[in-house]
């Protein structure tokens, strides 16, 4: 008897069934039948078997490769792992307090923390963990992407594992420390002149000119498959979902492997209802935001998903958010609508602000990106957008060890002094009025 296969892709456009990766790759990431660029994985395996996963009744989660069963790979062998994804999900009761004392809404508020994968400390860890099993899996021996930071360094990490050829392609204000990184697996970095979306063009045309797979961005089906297993990470953590979910915003994976998850969910025994989306950008690039506020001014009218600004060169303190050309708004806007949740923005000023604030309570460095997100918890405070009885998720997305620059704008304790008078002593907890202040303030 014929082994049942274990998962397909089935087109989103003409529900044309992609047999496997194999015919995926042959045919550059596009339907084989009408082009369309976006597929979804479908499973054979009984959905019901994901309960046991989630409750750890075979086993112990060590990495990602847990959920191996709902995941697009189909031998162990292939696996390209360093144990991501099986991360820490933390009760940050500082955050609660702050909304109660401040707003008096009794909510729990919980981090995702991303920092503390193993690979290279991001929330791109388990995608490119899936992604260089995949590829590896079907003989892939060279790769390209376009990144604005995270996405190229844990590609670069995890392809190298894999024996799998990288070329980067980033924009021109993309940090030296990425670009440091990845040179150091031995990966090629083409530094673009010009911003994210000229990077991703000439990647683009590089792949079309040597036959080059390249990433298929946010809605690509190894990415996607990989970070849905977050949701399964909160549910064997937390026991239950979270009613908002909150997410720097750059392209969106996020939100689209969460709703995956959810749609793969049903039948299991499992209750999984979509959360609202809280999906923060910089205020200096926040070209989502301005076409989601647009959308609501005019109450969502026909086609509205479409309606999005193109910004040139957008210059940002947070290059790894630098995305002015926004393509997924489409499936973000739309997808952001149906959780009833909100686009909204943060202002890069008080990124700094956000981070000593964390190191002081938490003794964690969080990076820009995951500054933006926790930022916009506080504007969603202040704009009445998290209510009362909820509990919210942060997805923490990275730390700081590639951004030397902005550590030293969290310098506030330093004392220069030139002889042993000049030298004073201090107690730590005098700075604790300092670190929250400027949050205190955000509300008046």
């Amino acid at each position: 008897m014929e082994e049942t296969q274990k998962f397909h892709l089935r087109c989103e456009k003409c529900q044309y069934v992609v047999s496997d990766f194999k015919e995926w790759f042959g045919s550059m990431q596009k339907c084989p039948k009408c082009g369309h660029k976006v597929v979804y994985a479908e499973y054979s395996k009984d959905i019901s078997t994901l309960k046991d996963l989630i409750e750890e009744k075979n086993g112990k989660a060590e990495s990602v490769f847990h959920y191996f069963d709902f995941l697009p790979i189909n031998n162990k062998e292939n696996i390209i792992t360093a144990g991501e994804g099986v991360i820490p999900v933390e009760v940050w009761g500082f955050l609660a307090e702050f909304a109660k004392k401040y707003y008096n809404l009794d909510i729990e508020v919980w981090a995702y923390r991303n920092d503390k994968n193993p690979g290279t400390g991001t929330f791109k860890d388990v995608a490119a963990s899936v992604a260089a099993s995949v590829l590896k899996e079907n003989g892939i021996k060279e790769y390209a992407v376009a990144s604005t930071g995270n996405i190229a360094n844990a590609f670069a990490h995890y392809l190298a594992k894999a024996g799998i050829s990288l070329s980067v392609f980033i924009p021109q204000d993309a940090l030296k420390a990425n670009e440091a990184e990845v040179n150091t697996y031995g990966q090629r970095v083409n530094r673009v002149k010009g911003d994210y979306a000229k990077a991703k063009e000439i990647a683009a045309a590089y792949s079309e000119k040597h036959g080059i797979l390249l990433s298929g961005g946010n809605t690509d089906p190894m990415r996607v498959e990989a970070k849905k297993t977050m949701v399964f990470e909160w549910l064997r953590q937390m026991k239950k979902l979270p009613d908002v979910y909150v997410q720097a915003l750059s392209g969106g994976t996020g939100p689209i492997a969460i709703d995956k998850a959810v749609e793969d969910l049903k039948g299991s025994g499992i209750e999984a209802k979509l959360p609202r989306f809280i999906l923060v950008q910089p205020d200096q690039c926040a070209p989502m935001r301005m076409a989601w506020d647009n959308a609501k001014a005019k109450n969502f009218p026909e086609g509205w998903e479409n309606n999005y600004p193109k910004l040139e060169n957008p210059v940002t303190k947070v290059p790894t958010l630098a995305t002015g050309k926004p393509g997924t708004y489409p499936i973000i806007g739309k997808l952001t609508k149906k959780s009833n949740g909100e686009i909204i923005e943060f202002g890069e000023h008080m990124i700094a602000d956000i981070s000593r604030l964390i190191a002081y309570i938490k003794h964690i460095q969080v990076g820009p990106a995951s500054a933006i997100a926790i930022g916009g918890f506080f504007e969603s405070l202040h704009r009445g957008i998290i209510k009362n009885g909820e509990t919210i998720m942060i997805n923490v997305g990275e730390g700081v060890r590639r951004s030397p620059e902005f550590m030293e704008e969290m310098i506030y304790t330093t004392r220069n002094v030139s002889n042993i008078d000049e030298v004073e002593r201090f107690d730590r907890n005098m700075y604790a009025e300092q670190v929250w202040k400027p949050f205190i303030d955000y509300k008046k």
